[in-house]
């Protein structure tokens, strides 16, 4: 049964929602079952991320037909990210959809979830990204590098900028949209997938455009390549330390709402 509203006024985050759920709030992240759905759900979301776009990019180099343009290139894989991830939000966002460490860490950092908790999300999507990336290459081969990011030749730092750029829309994004009982509101998804469309069209001839480390991960595990992925890391943690601190100013605390949304709704006894 829910406390009244009084006793979480005091609280933020997690602690708010601790309050305000009750005996419920216990068995979501301390009962395996619930702990399990949650990273299976993270599991399908990254490994799909990965697989559609090393897939993508093999198979425009293989079948293609004409030598595409980069922003050709960039336009049609973010096309295809884009849409995969509506997809997954709309049918996971209930369980879980970060799909992103640095979206993890972001909420971690706002205090909707535990530091545990969120160190096992990110070792599932970092597992998750090198498995779909690793399928693909299985299955249709290295074409297209597998979608890798590369930056451009001598603007190693300019990249980790413009990483820390693009994660720190993205971030703040969720964060400020992220404010009802589950991360699958009717525009939550489509603004998502418009922010990775744009975004992935206009940076992805200059370094790929991840502002998602595990998605910068999977290619370059499958390819056994890591010589520019700490731009990828390195830029993706400026940009969600800099989106949490931003969408607190903006925002305030998270209520126990936002946290919800970045738990996805507890199961029933």
């Amino acid at each position: 049964m829910n406390q009244p509203n009084h006793v979480a006024e005091g609280a933020s985050g997690e602690a708010a929602l601790k309050m305000q759920v009750g005996p419920r709030f216990s068995a979501d992240w301390k009962s395996k079952k619930h702990r399990e759905r949650r990273l299976v759900s993270e599991f399908i979301g990254t490994a799909g991320l990965t697989f559609v776009l090393s897939c993508g990019a093999a198979v425009l180099s293989r079948y293609g037909g004409a030598t595409l343009a980069p922003f050709e290139y960039a336009f049609i894989l973010s096309a295809i990210s884009a849409l995969w991830l509506v997809a997954a939000v709309y049918f996971l966002g209930g369980i879980s959809c970060h799909f992103n460490p640095a979206m993890t860490l972001a909420f971690t950092l706002r205090g909707d979830m535990g530091v545990p908790m969120a160190c096992a999300y990110i070792v599932v999507q970092y597992v998750a990204a090198a498995a779909g990336s690793c399928l693909a290459l299985f299955l249709v081969g290295m074409g297209g590098n597998l979608a890798a990011t590369i930056p451009q030749e001598g603007m190693l730092w300019q990249a980790v900028v413009f990483e820390a750029i693009l994660t720190f829309g993205m971030v703040l994004l969720v964060l400020s949209m992220a404010n009802g009982p589950e991360l699958t509101g009717p525009f939550i998804p489509l603004a998502v997938g418009a922010y990775v469309m744009a975004m992935g069209t206009m940076g992805g001839p200059f370094d790929g455009a991840a502002f998602n480390p595990a998605r910068a991960f999977g290619p370059d595990f499958a390819r056994n390549d890591f010589s520019t992925y700490w731009i990828y890391l390195l830029g993706a943690l400026i940009g969600s330390v800099s989106a949490v601190i931003v969408a607190r100013f903006l925002r305030g605390p998270a209520k126990a709402e936002e946290s919800l949304a970045a738990m996805g709704t507890p199961l029933e006894h």
